[in-house]
C-alpha cells in the first residue's frame, strides 16, 4: 500500500473569510517527483484546473512553473482576497498510486471543525467537488457526524449551497456556508457535459467549454 500523506500544511491566517476545501494532490506531491508546470503549493497540478480558473477570473497573470515566484504570486492572490486553503484529507493509503478519490483507504481526516474555532472569521467553505464518494463534501459530511451537526440546505442545483451553525458557548450563533462547486479535474469533465444549463451554453456558442463553464461558476463565490 501507498501511503498518500498532504504534502501542504493548512494555508490559513486570521484574516481568512473564505476556505477552499479539496481532498489530496495527485500522489506525486507527496512524492518530491513534480512534473514540469507543476507548482510547488496546493493545487499546483499541472493537470489541475483550479488556478486556471482564478487566473482568467481575476486577471492574475498567474506563472505554471515549478518556481518560488509561482508560489509567491498564488499566496499573496490568498491573502489579498482573504482566502485559504484547509484540505479535509490529511492521509490514506492507495493500493494503486493515482489520484482518484475512490481509491483512497483508511483515510485521516483532518478537524476542519477545530480549525474553524481558531479561524473566526470564516464563513464560506468552497468545496472542490460535492457528495459523491471520498469526495470533500462527502468527507465533511462524515466530519460532522462527529459533532452533531447537520447540513441545511439553501440552495439543491449544481452548485448546491448548504448551512450549519458552529457549536458555541457564544450568544450568537456562527453560521458557515459551504458550497460544492463543479471538481476542477479533467474526470469531471463528463459530468460537466452532462449538466443541462452547459449543453445550452455549449449550444449557444460552440467554443464553449468545460474550464468557461467553471469561470462561470466559481466567479460569484471568490
Amino acid at each position: 500500500m501507498f501511503f498518500h500523506y498532504h504534502p501542504y500544511e493548512p494555508f490559513l491566517f486570521k484574516e481568512a473569510t473564505k476556505l477552499i476545501v479539496g481532498t489530496l494532490p495527485p500522489p506525486r506531491f507527496t512524492m518530491g517527483m513534480l512534473k514540469e508546470g507543476d507548482v510547488d503549493f496546493c493545487y499546483g497540478s499541472k493537470d489541475g484546473q483550479l488556478w486556471p480558473i482564478l487566473d482568467r477570473i481575476f486577471e492574475l497573470d498567474l506563472k505554471f512553473e515549478t518556481t518560488p515566484e509561482a508560489i509567491e504570486q498564488r499566496k499573496r492572490f490568498l491573502i489579498e482576497r482573504k482566502i485559504g486553503i484547509c484540505d479535509i484529507v490529511q492521509s490514506a493509503e492507495r493500493s494503486k498510486i493515482d489520484a482518484s478519490d475512490l481509491g483512497m483507504a483508511n483515510i485521516e481526516l483532518r478537524n476542519l471543525i477545530g480549525y474553524l474555532n481558531e479561524y473566526k472569521k470564516v464563513d464560506t467553505l468552497l468545496f472542490t467537488g460535492g457528495n459523491s464518494k471520498n469526495g470533500p463534501e462527502y468527507f465533511f459530511r462524515r466530519h460532522l457526524k462527529e459533532y452533531g451537526i447537520d447540513l441545511k440546505v439553501v440552495n439543491a442545483q449544481v452548485p448546491r449551497i448548504h448551512q450549519f451553525t458552529l457549536p458555541s458557548n457564544q450568544p450568537l450563533e456562527r453560521k458557515v456556508r459551504t458550497v460544492s462547486l463543479t471538481a476542477p479535474s479533467g474526470a469531471a469533465n463528463r459530468a460537466v457535459g452532462s449538466l443541462a444549463d452547459y449543453k445550452e451554453l455549449k449550444a449557444k456558442n460552440p467554443n464553449f467549454n468545460t474550464l468557461d463553464y467553471r469561470v462561470l461558476q466559481y466567479r460569484p463565490f471568490f
